[in-house]
């Protein structure tokens, strides 16, 4: 009888009976998808919501729901994620991190002030100040001598539990509310999303007249929070920086993360991960100091953008207050709604109202950076986003490059295209791993990269001005000898050339009466 297969789940050499035998082949050469590029890492503190978890998200609606409302606060995770969105940003890993006194809102129902007990205790499901705005009613059911919970905060559908105690008498009531707020009720009611409820010492408490209170005594924990706490640890359970590992982020910061002590141990985390991590300096900052810390930090790396602590003017729709912000998320919004070949150089930012430099934008201050005053930092790694940009009077990074010191790899679009390209490899040729060495597998990986490279071009990724091919690819016998490949090596050597940037560009004028004008079909 014929048998269908897959290739590679045939042994042929163990064939006896005779029959025919059809092996479904796919296609040999790979076909690799660039990994995403606009993904941006964010660690700070927040008023509710999971610490220490990245959570993925999209939105400023989706961010209030995960992790509450921003804040007017240090190292805030809204703010960033706020200003970022602001730049057209559309994809963020958030990760919380506290000082370790969060507490988790709760509320004692029926709590009896003279013996200290309660049938159950309600406790938000995450820590934070935003427990305390969950609001708890409790009364009576539909059906009669039933009760029901309702649960409630600001954004979200009310959660109704009711019905409880239908099977009869007081401690019905508690053990179908403790199961119905943890586990549900039937398919059409899921646990809560705000609570979980745990049974007390009064379970035989005979319900009373109706309660509506909230939570109580939620915190989140920011006092004792530092620079060292957004690192976080990389031990068996991440947590604050190092929680992001994996995530596929392009781009990460860590909120008003301002100490140098900290810089380049960002600095390994985004080499190793294959992310540009965004660095701010000090609110207020001095030209001549942020050149000694920069130079003492050690910081010289293309994994690494370091912006000038000249903090900026930004209109918190959420609080309706002018509030000075780190100018991370801006730029971290930017080039994340580039694509990868791309500068930020003279891109500009918006929603941003003044500059501790220039001042707000209503004050009529106009204070501006010298050409000397943009050399020095730009001859020692450090960005600055102001105002006037070299394409007019709007807000921009006016540097767009990395702290590195060499000038071949010092620019956004080196960290970003490399990262980009060897995240797409390290993602999609690992399928060739385990393959028999042959000339058809070396042919193929050549044939997939090639195309990969194709693709780059197609797009405007990859290009030349001249219109030559700027890549290259030898995956054949000349660099996978005998030698090598006995001992299980197997070797592609890819070169790709990126295109410039333009940063000085220089327009010759030649005007006068007597200039002599020579017209060809190109002019």
């Amino acid at each position: 009888m014929p048998q269908i297969s897959q290739a590679g789940r045939l042994n042929s050499s163990a064939l006896v009976v005779p029959d025919l035998y059809v092996e479904i082949v796919s296609p040999q050469a790979l076909t690799l998808n660039g990994v995403p590029s606009n993904v941006i890492g964010l660690v700070g503190v927040a008023s509710w919501g999971p610490v220490g978890r990245p959570v993925v998200l999209g939105s400023m609606a989706q961010f209030q729901l995960a992790f509450g409302t921003p804040g007017a606060r240090r190292y805030d995770l809204g703010s960033a994620c706020a200003c970022a969105v602001q730049q057209g940003a559309t994809a963020f890993c958030c990760v919380r991190v506290s000082d370790g006194t969060d507490q988790a809102a709760t509320y004692a129902l029926l709590y009896n002030t003279a013996t200290g007990s309660y049938p159950v205790l309600l406790t938000a499901l995450y820590s934070g100040s935003a427990g305390n705005t969950i609001s708890v009613q409790f009364g009576a059911g539909a059906k009669a001598g039933t009760w029901r919970l309702t649960l409630q905060t600001a954004g979200l559908l009310p959660e109704v539990f009711d019905n409880l105690g239908a099977a009869g008498g007081a401690a019905s009531v508690w053990s179908d509310l403790v199961a119905a707020v943890n586990f549900g009720q039937g398919p059409t009611r899921g646990p809560s999303q705000l609570c979980v409820a745990t049974a007390g010492q009064a379970t035989t408490t005979t319900p009373v007249a109706v309660v509506n209170q909230t939570l109580l005594n939620g915190s989140d924990g920011i006092a004792g929070v530092t620079a060292a706490s957004l690192v976080g640890q990389d031990a068996a359970i991440r947590n604050g920086m190092y929680a992001l590992r994996g995530q596929g982020c392009a781009i990460a910061m860590l909120a008003d993360c301002d100490d140098p002590t900290q810089w380049t141990v960002q600095a390994a985390f985004g080499e190793a991960e294959g992310c540009y991590m965004i660095l701010t300096g000090p609110s207020g900052d001095t030209i001549a100091d942020a050149i000694a810390v920069k130079q003492s930090s050690g910081l010289d790396s293309y994994a690494c953008k370091l912006m000038f602590g000249d903090w900026l003017y930004w209109y918190d729709p959420s609080s309706g207050r002018t509030r000075l912000v780190s100018p991370q998320a801006f730029v971290a919004g930017r080039l994340a709604n580039l694509s990868v070949e791309q500068s930020s150089l003279n891109k500009s930012l918006a929603s941003i109202i003044g500059s501790q430099r220039s001042g707000l934008v209503s004050s009529g201050q106009s204070a501006t950076y010298s050409t000397a005053e943009l050399q020095t930092l730009f001859e020692n790694g450090i960005d600055v986003v102001c105002n006037p940009a070299p394409g007019g009077a709007y807000w921009a990074v006016r540097g767009g490059f990395n702290t590195a010191s060499s000038n071949t790899v010092s620019g956004d679009n080196y960290t970003r295209l490399t990262n980009y390209i060897a995240q797409t490899l390290s993602l999609g040729m690992g399928a060739y791993v385990g393959s028999v060495i042959n000339a058809n597998l070396l042919s193929n990986i050549r044939s997939t990269l090639l195309n990969y490279l194709s693709t780059l071009l197609g797009q405007g990724i990859l290009g030349s001005v001249d219109g030559s091919v700027p890549y290259a690819v030898v995956c054949d016998a000349t660099n996978n000898p005998q030698a090598r490949t006995a001992l299980g090596y197997v070797q592609a050597d890819v070169q790709v050339r990126y295109q410039g940037i333009n940063e000085r560009f220089l327009v010759n004028l030649q005007g006068g009466q007597n200039v002599a004008v020579a017209v060809t079909q190109n002019s």
